[in-house]
């Protein structure tokens, strides 16, 4: 039903893997270790890709078959149709129908962000598959107190479709660095990584690849309670690291409701932002181990 195809990159870079789940949708991953070592599949966050893993991975390498996944819409992972959003149920099913594909019978899972989220709903889907969870600022998607929602709903049926051709284009890499470290806070040497794998070369420089119908607002999100329910059903020991200060949208109260439902959860912080992975890496390695 899938196929997965890999193709071998310069000495000391990672593997570059094409996944195939369908005529309309072909995944990318980064591959780095053995072939033969146990796999840890990542997930990273929205508007991000494989490169948000290309400070961590190596520091994994000699223990994990790591597998920076590409989700929908992001990195070199195909966009989807026109007329189809882009919604957390079925990121979930893409992650499970890729994981199937690479052949992954069992692994350790590892979410940031938006891959926090999804990571966190692959494991109460399918707990017989995931040996370790381990999420990077996250825990669950986003979720819907009831306060905002007919607002958000009405939000979404009114935002323009964004299109391809209007996107920014960057005169170089530097400047699309730059407005990077502007959206995110990130510091420049940091947010290359993501920013060099995220551009496509077009007329006149560059511009992001990732689809940009990814910053529509949601129309629908899953109401706090159905959150709390889904993640109770995560049953593999799971590691929770949160950055301190806490991220505006991870306010200490909710996180901490959360992971009271996740019967095996450790809760570490950290001192850093919301990408602790690219601003700390041999301390977050120190914490996956």
């Amino acid at each position: 039903m899938f196929a997965a195809r890999e193709v071998v990159m310069r000495a000391h870079a990672p593997l570059e893997q094409r996944i195939s789940l369908s005529d309309h949708l072909v995944l990318t991953a980064q591959i780095w270790g053995d072939a033969d070592a146990p796999p840890l599949l990542s997930l990273h966050g929205w508007l991000d890709n494989a490169g948000s893993f290309a400070l961590l991975a190596p520091k994994l390498a000699e223990r994990f078959r790591f597998i920076a996944l590409e989700l929908p819409g992001h990195g070199h992972s195909s966009h989807l149709p026109a007329g189809i959003s882009y919604h957390y149920v079925d990121y979930v099913s893409a992650v499970v129908s890729a994981a199937e594909a690479l052949g992954l019978e069992r692994y350790t899972l590892l979410g940031h962000s938006l891959g926090a989220g999804i990571a966190s709903l692959v494991a109460a889907a399918t707990p017989q598959r995931i040996d370790r969870l381990f999420l990077i600022e996250g825990l669950g998607p986003l979720g819907d107190d009831g306060a905002s929602t007919l607002q958000r709903f009405r939000d979404a049926y009114a935002a323009p479709t964004p299109n391809g051709k209007s996107l920014r284009v960057f005169a170089s890499v530097e400047q699309a660095i730059s407005a990077r470290t502007v959206a995110s806070g990130l510091r420049a040497e940091l947010a290359r990584p993501i920013v060099e794998r995220g551009l496509a070369a077009v007329d006149g420089g560059y511009r992001w690849r990732s689809d940009p119908r990814l910053t529509r607002p949601s129309a629908v999100r899953l109401a706090e309670a159905q959150i709390q329910a889904l993640i109770a059903g995560i049953e593999a020991p799971t590691a929770l690291l949160l950055a301190r200060p806490v991220t505006p949208y991870l306010p200490s109260a909710m996180m901490e409701a959360r992971a009271r439902n996740v019967p095996r959860l450790i809760t570490t912080h950290m001192d850093g932002g919301h990408h602790l992975h690219l601003e700390h890496p041999d301390n977050v390695a120190a914490w996956l181990s």
